[in-house]
């Protein structure tokens, strides 16, 4: 039987299981838009609300993480889905949020550490070299493409039918071809509808767009992953890794993979990792009941002295 990260489609009542949520709480993240109504989650769905049930328990208000999230769509041009492509967490009642490493307020866009001038610029800013012209024809393009795209994201949330989403995501991309954003959200759409070729192309897409997308590689290692490909799975999961070392459902699915393939030491390494990033969730105790199986198999124990 297939280990619970690996799965791709969990129904209501597996999710509600799994991450100990009430219904009632769930519909009532609905009904405030900070997730999509749907009847069958994604990984990537299981991500984001583990980071909302973390600040729940953190005494957050949701009118707080709803501005937040807006706020993180509006200053980093290049993130969509601030719940899944962010590491968002709270330092007492405040929220925070890591940005290629560095710890940023999201609501005012106040960076908490040092950064140099190029740091913020690459960060926060539209890009300068260009001249003013093409700055403005590229920044209007933006916008508008980034139109298109909360469009899907509005359309998902309704249950709209998959043809608008598919159809407005697709604008998206074709006006901004760097909108790695849209490419994985058309990735993912095609994915649930289990269409691989198509998944796998726009993922590859995203990627042609950012070479370091994380999430890009994540989700493609899921697709070899479900289709039973490990070797190509396992690459895009260390790709996943290179970019955002602490990547923590990265390592959780590596430590997977190398546990069904017999390669027991690396699982304990990449388990180790994931609990010292996610200690908290509910998959951790899938990590310390699999870490524990596997430092009581006689491979892993060191052998007895004679």
């Amino acid at each position: 039987m297939a280990a619970p990260a690996t799965k791709q489609v969990y129904s209501r009542d597996e999710v509600l299981r799994l991450l100990g949520v009430s219904r009632r709480q769930l519909a009532s993240w609905e009904r405030q838009n900070l997730i999509a109504v749907r009847e069958s989650f994604g990984f990537s769905d299981l991500l984001a609300l583990r980071t909302l049930l973390a600040l729940r328990d953190n005494k957050i208000p949701a009118a707080k993480i709803r501005k937040a999230l807006a706020a993180l769509r509006i200053k980093l041009r290049d993130v969509h889905d601030p719940l899944t492509e962010l590491k968002i967490y709270s330092k007492g009642r405040n929220m925070e949020v890591q940005v290629a490493g560095r710890r940023m307020e999201p609501i005012s866009g106040q960076l908490l550490l040092d950064f140099s001038a190029e740091e913020i610029s690459k960060l926060l800013s539209f890009p300068t070299h260009a001249p003013p012209e093409s700055q403005g024809r590229r920044l209007k393009a933006r916008r508008e493409a980034e139109h298109w795209f909360e469009a899907g994201l509005q359309l998902e949330q309704s249950g709209a039918p998959v043809e608008d989403i598919i159809a407005a995501y697709r604008k998206a991309s074709e006006i901004d071809p760097s909108s790695a954003g849209a490419l994985v959200n058309l990735g993912t759409v095609y994915f649930n509808l289990r269409d691989w070729k198509q998944a796998e192309q726009f993922y590859q897409k995203a990627l042609e767009a950012d070479s370091e997308y994380a999430l890009a590689h994540f989700n493609l290692g899921n697709l070899f992953d479900e289709q039973g490909l490990r070797q190509q799975a396992l690459s895009h999961y260390q790709a996943a890794l290179r970019s955002h070392p602490s990547y923590a459902d990265a390592h959780y699915n590596i430590a997977l993979l190398y546990q069904s393939t017999g390669q027991p030491l690396k699982a304990v390494h990449h388990w180790k990792i994931y609990l010292q990033l996610d200690p908290g969730s509910s998959w951790a105790v899938i990590a310390r009941r699999e870490l524990a199986k596997l430092k009581d198999s006689t491979i892993v124990r060191a052998p007895a002295d004679n």
